[in-house]
């Protein structure tokens, strides 16, 4: 199973429902690191080893192409279905025997149209 490094913006009730799962997750704050710009993150995520947790789309979406050696990426578009979310988290990543150098985009879900 990953182990994950939650940037400051990802929901923080997201990141104890995954751990609630078994998910192993430092998060910046935990690590004193409050405040650390994006590339800052994705090295100290790498340093240890761990793979980012983030709803920072773009900005991370730039640093995969731009520093491609990293310890994987998972943006997510944010859903107040935490439940269904954490579900699609751990399926994407499930995917993967190894994140390094992985970006993982896992997106809501489009409501069902309606005739």
């Amino acid at each position: 199973m990953p182990t994950f490094y939650a940037d400051e913006d990802f929901p923080g009730p997201l990141v104890a429902i995954l751990r609630a799962r078994g998910y192993d997750i430092l998060t910046v704050q935990q690590d004193g690191r409050t405040g650390a710009d994006d590339p800052t993150v994705l090295a100290r995520a790498a340093e240890l080893g761990r793979a980012v947790l983030t709803k920072n789309r773009n900005d991370f979406h730039r640093l995969h192409s731009a520093v491609p050696e990293h310890s994987g990426i998972i943006t997510i578009t944010d859903d107040q279905d935490r439940a269904a979310l954490a579900d699609r988290i751990h399926a994407a990543v499930s995917a993967y025997l190894d994140l390094a150098g992985v970006l993982i985009r896992v997106v809501k879900p489009n409501p069902p149209q309606v005739p």
